[in-house]
């Protein structure tokens, strides 16, 4: 690889933090089991990210969504899309380790285009496409190998506890 390329990705890489699992508790009160995101990555401060989550055959939906076939419920990959969202949303603010919570006020426009499964490994891109004071809201769309099993648009507020 030549400097170039390496300063280029270097460059990048300062532009595009990476937020741990302990980040993320920081910012969202969520825990296992309802903590959907593990990981974000190309996060750009105040307009988008990307949230990871590894789906598993031990997550705890699996136990009764359809256990002879388990498919991840579609609530939940919009959880995780959600859960990215207000992430990248307390990040923008600098609000670690504050009493202010993200609440749902929307979901709109949800669609569910291929099933999730053990294994699989979502992709959750959320972009911010308005904000009002303590209002934003999120185009997502949730991916595995690069193709689209989910997509929606979701408004929430940031509030005290």
């Amino acid at each position: 690889m030549s400097l170039a390329v390496t300063q280029t990705l270097s460059i990048k890489t300062k532009e595009l933090p990476e937020l741990d699992i302990d980040l993320i508790q920081r910012l969202i009160p969520h825990r296992a089991p309802m903590l959907m995101v593990e990981r974000l990555t190309n996060v750009v401060v105040g307009e988008s990210a990307i949230g990871i989550k590894k789906v598993s055959s031990d997550d705890w939906y699996f136990q009764g969504h359809f256990p002879k076939k388990p498919v991840m419920p579609g609530v939940m990959i919009i959880e995780a899309l959600a859960q990215t969202a207000a992430a990248l949303a307390m990040y923008t603010l600098d609000l670690y380790d504050k009493e202010k919570l993200v609440y749902f006020m929307g979901i709109d426009e949800a669609r569910f285009r291929k099933m999730v499964t053990p294994g699989d490994v979502l992709h959750l891109e959320v972009t911010k496409t308005h904000r009002r004071g303590p209002v934003w809201r999120f185009k997502g769309i949730a991916k595995v190998n690069g193709e689209v099993v989910a997509e929606a648009i979701k408004t929430a507020m940031i509030s005290d506890d």
